[in-house]
């Protein structure tokens, strides 16, 4: 009797032991659950012409270009190709160095790029959400109310001060030309490079209570004011930060809490802050708009002039509207840059990445122990309760529909029958 005691409390915490195994394996897979598989992009070198980068060993380096962009798994498959456009179009992509900013993921965005952009310099930067928090009004669209969205405005103390000059680029748009050009644009004694629209209505992208109040009204007082999309800005960081911009910018996040004096997300509060101060670059970097507008997303043709920089900015993405079989005409210039790596479906409507198999048998527990940790997870036992919970763990497995009993057996064999007989038990990792 004493045996059979110990022999069930040691089947017990095998079993727990097993449960935590697969809750840690289960909440490890979630955190790339969603996330985007891409190949492996060509690796671009310089050509001998090219001077050799010393960035970080000096900090006034001329010839490397940094460049900025946020990262989430939303946005992730526009990010790529953004990247992949850039570096395709370098005269020296080698000299380029991005600057990723992210709030959630990190580790498994860190691995995403790494495995996509071997050669990339790259560094991923953490973006702190709570520099946000309290600050962020609703806008027009949800997009637009995350916080990563705002992370631009923090740019300054994201980066390493060594960083005297930086480019800015949204998630959405693809580069068609050397970003050398560009990089080196004449700010002259502007903090910030934008292409600039003066024939957009500016009183548009402001409210008319901002415009009833003397106070506020009376900002653009004295200036020549343009619309500049912030999806492609060229900033001077050393100027930006002895004239403290992200405060400025701050404060007025904080006047929108208690005015709705605009809405349209992390975008007015640059206009207010740098309209009519703003070094005004060719409307080739930045053919904007061809995503729609933020409410219908329709499709818009280009602009009038020659192009260097698609943008996507709007409600409408191209990665989005070509899977749904309904692209816009502009929608096949993005397409060759996508890197997304398109599989087959298998039944249950997800990617296989990994096999889950559930075995109802004997009490080999350490085996299945070891087993999980190869990817492929085995439990074993008789437990009714135990049972019971790994039925109830369905509703959190893609492809995991049954709980099913194989007769005891050795585990590789009983692996091997599950697999044959149900190939498409797949989770989504």
């Amino acid at each position: 009797m004493p045996m059979t005691l110990h022999h069930h409390h040691l089947t017990t915490v095998i079993t727990t032991t097993l449960l935590l195994l697969l809750t840690i394996y289960y909440l490890a897979a979630s955190a790339t659950a969603g996330l985007p598989q891409f190949r492996e992009a060509p690796a671009f070198r310089n050509g001998e012409e090219c001077p050799k980068p010393t960035w970080p060993t000096q900090s006034n380096d001329p010839s490397t270009i940094h460049i900025a962009m946020t990262l989430d798994i939303t946005y992730l498959r526009g990010s790529i190709a953004g990247v992949f456009s850039v570096l395709q179009h370098a005269t020296c992509p080698e000299n380029t160095f991005f600057h990723f900013l992210a709030t959630h993921h990190r580790r498994h965005l860190h691995r995403t790029i790494l495995t996509t952009f071997p050669y990339l310099n790259f560094h991923l930067h953490h973006f702190d959400t709570n520099l946000v928090k309290g600050k962020i009004s609703s806008s027009i669209r949800r997009a637009l109310d995350e916080p990563l969205n705002y992370a631009r405005i923090y740019l300054a103390d994201l980066v390493p001060t060594t960083v005297n000059r930086i480019i800015y680029f949204d998630s959405d748009l693809i580069v068609v030309d050397d970003i050398a050009k560009l990089w080196t644009i004449n700010l002259n004694n502007h903090v910030l490079g934008a292409p600039e629209y003066c024939h957009a209505n500016f009183s548009h992208y402001f409210t008319p209570q901002f415009w009833s109040i003397s106070l506020f009204s009376k900002t653009f007082e004295g200036r020549k004011t343009c619309y500049f999309n912030t999806g492609v800005m060229v900033i001077d960081l050393t100027k930006w930060r002895r004239c403290g911009y992200t405060e400025k910018l701050e404060q007025w996040m904080r006047i929108r809490k208690r005015y709705r004096i605009y809405e349209l997300g992390s975008l007015p509060p640059f206009l207010l802050v740098f309209a009519g101060n703003v070094e005004g670059i060719e409307h080739r970097w930045n053919q904007h708009g061809l995503g729609g507008d933020n409410l219908e997303g329709l499709c818009r043709d280009l602009h009038p002039g020659p192009v260097s920089l698609l943008h996507w900015s709007g409600k409408g993405k191209p990665w989005l509207r070509l899977d749904s079989k309904r692209p816009c005409p502009l929608d096949s210039l993005w397409s060759p840059y996508d890197l997304f790596r398109h599989e087959p479906l298998v039944r249950t409507n997800s990617y296989c990445r990994v096999k889950f198999i559930v075995i109802v048998g004997g009490g080999r527990g350490a085996a299945a122990a070891a087993v999980v940790l190869r990817g492929a997870v085995i439990y074993e036992t008789k437990s009714p309760s135990t049972l019971r919970y790994i039925s109830n763990l369905r509703i959190n497995f893609v492809g995991l529909r049954y709980v099913y009993e194989i007769p005891d057996g050795p585990i590789q064999e009983a692996h091997e029958e599950f697999a044959d007989e149900y190939p498409t038990f797949c989770f989504n990792f």
